[in-house]
């Protein structure tokens, strides 16, 4: 397959739209440590259904584009988290070989296999776990701690399968794990933003790997990556990222989390919609 233009005419306002977005996944993705991907895949969805792909297609295409774009976003999270001293490598060491395993198991496997409809319903049972978790705050038992590694490896591998699925970067699980493992909130989104970058690769991998010989839905596509929202999306969450970090040091996000928790429901709720509408 020849990679097609990344940059195809556009119009105006799907630009304005796609920066809005990148924008807005970026500075969550940095202060909450979750957000990237299940904020980006129901809006995305929204947008390609807007262009004419059919629902299924574009679910698959929302999902594929989110994760790829999670490459760019997790590298300028990940640093601003590292420089304030919040990433526990050691905890990203032991999950990364399990993630790559994972996400490449969902991206060339599971993802090409499911419809879009069910991979839409997964989201949304996913989605809606999340905000509840979200919501509840519950508190860990004083005396958990990390498993040891070959458990932790098996939690990324779990991770990384799950977020292949839906596209998000894995923080919507890594995040609940690590905290209920008494890892302190800081460190747990810092080293999410470490472990999405693997997750992400992998994934993508997968996805190049399933859509290869799909004819392009949109000028721009290439299977089941959309190149224009991708680069578009890219740029404007990593200039967003890294000020998402900084806020997330500074504040007490536990109000601004239970807010999101609901935005996220209300999204779900509109691709599952959507997707079989």
């Amino acid at each position: 397959m020849a990679l097609p233009d990344p940059m195809p005419d556009l119009p105006p306002l799907l630009i304005v739209e796609l920066l809005t977005l990148g924008a807005v996944v970026g500075f969550l993705a940095g202060m909450l440590g979750v957000g990237g991907g299940m904020m980006m895949v129901p809006i995305m969805t929204l947008l390609l259904t807007q262009r004419g792909v059919q629902g299924g297609v574009a679910v698959k295409m929302a999902i594929a584009t989110s994760m790829a774009t999670i490459l760019f976003t997790s590298v300028s999270s990940v640093r601003a988290h590292q420089r304030m001293g919040a990433v526990r490598w050691d905890i990203a060491r032991s999950m990364s070989p399990g993630i790559v395993v994972g996400g490449l198991a969902a991206g060339a496997g599971a993802f090409s296999v499911i419809k879009g409809q069910g991979l839409a319903l997964f989201f949304t049972v996913f989605i809606g776990y999340t905000a509840i978790q979200m919501l509840r705050d519950k508190q860990p038992l004083p005396g958990r701690q990390m498993p040891g590694i070959f458990s932790t490896a098996g939690a990324g591998a779990a991770i990384g399968f799950l977020s292949g699925l839906v596209g998000a970067g894995g923080a919507f699980l890594a995040v609940p794990f690590m905290t209920w493992c008494n890892v302190p909130p800081r460190h747990a989104v810092g080293t999410s933003a470490a472990l999405g970058f693997p997750i992400a690769m992998a994934s993508t991998v997968g996805y190049l790997v399933a859509g290869w010989s799909l004819p392009a839905a949109l000028p721009g596509a290439f299977g089941y990556l959309y190149l224009p929202a991708m680069a578009i999306v890219a740029l404007a969450s990593m200039t967003l990222a890294p000020v998402g970090a900084r806020v997330a040091q500074k504040v007490n996000v536990t109000v601004l989390k239970r807010l999101f928790a609901l935005l996220l429901l209300a999204l779900a709720a509109s691709m599952l919609h959507r997707a079989f509408g």
